[in-house]
């Protein structure tokens, strides 16, 4: 099969469990899709980097690649630091960067399969309250999107979703997970669960996971769930199409 190199773009982290979830759904999206080129490569911590993939991909004669940034948001990292290493590639790589995984319905769907494998089933909805908890961030677009999220979510019958935060309080106001609980628990959701909106584990999703202990359900993190792996390969194709510059084109 033809088509650009898919570099996928991590953050990296110090806990070898990262780098192995990471591993585990670039091995997904490579049986989704087996005539496709997937690497990956890293911005810290973990090997191979970013920037030293892109090096390889130019030395043997790679002339298009994909990168895909391996984040639920448009915050940071997707803003600066990926769009940085691509400006320092090497300029024979044309190099087109994807969109971010979320939001998408898919991952709605891969939020509900980690509940249900976590012990919830269909007909606990609607008696059963969602903490939507992610790692944090200041930047008002991802605070925006993880808001609507929730709503999102929770039209989809669950007693309540609330938005948490493993980090301190932001600044959209959204609580730390253990707060988001215990609001839940007032309104009277006979139930609630904890629902991780992170890819890997690390160290804000372990601090998610002691804010959810006085919940009745804790899910896993969303790593190599057929869901994510299926909107990675959606994003790559939307990046690899030519731009319509004209209606009809």
């Amino acid at each position: 099969m033809g088509g650009p190199v898919l570099l996928v773009i991590a953050h990296g982290s110090r806990d070898p469990r990262h780098a192995r979830s990471v591993h585990a759904l670039v091995e997904r999206v490579r049986s989704l899709r087996p005539g496709l080129r997937v690497e990956t490569g890293f911005l810290d911590f973990n090997v191979p980097s970013a920037p030293g993939v892109l090096e390889s991909l130019a030395a043997e004669g790679v002339r298009d690649v994909v990168a895909q940034p391996l984040l639920l948001t448009r915050a940071f990292h997707a803003k600066a630091d990926i769009p940085a290493v691509l400006r320092d590639a090497p300029a024979r790589l044309r190099i087109r960067q994807a969109e971010v995984l979320g939001p998408s319905p898919r991952l709605l769907d891969a939020l509900e399969r980690r509940l249900y494998e976590a012990g919830l089933t269909p007909a606990d909805k609607s008696s059963t309250g969602v903490v939507l908890a992610s790692a944090g961030s200041s930047d008002p677009e991802a605070i925006a999107v993880i808001a609507d999220i929730a709503r999102e979510w929770w039209h989809t019958g669950w007693c309540a979703v609330r938005p948490a935060f493993a980090s301190a309080a932001s600044p959209g106001g959204f609580p730390r997970t253990e707060d988001a609980v215990r609001e839940l628990r007032r309104l009277g959701c006979e139930r609630v669960a904890v629902a991780p909106y992170v890819l890997a584990p690390g160290f804000l999703p372990d601090r998610i996971a002691r804010g959810a202990a006085e919940a009745d359900v804790l899910a896993d993190v969303l790593g190599a769930a057929p869901e994510v792996a299926r909107v990675l390969l959606e994003r790559y194709d939307q990046a690899r199409r030519p731009t319509l510059t004209a209606l009809g084109a």
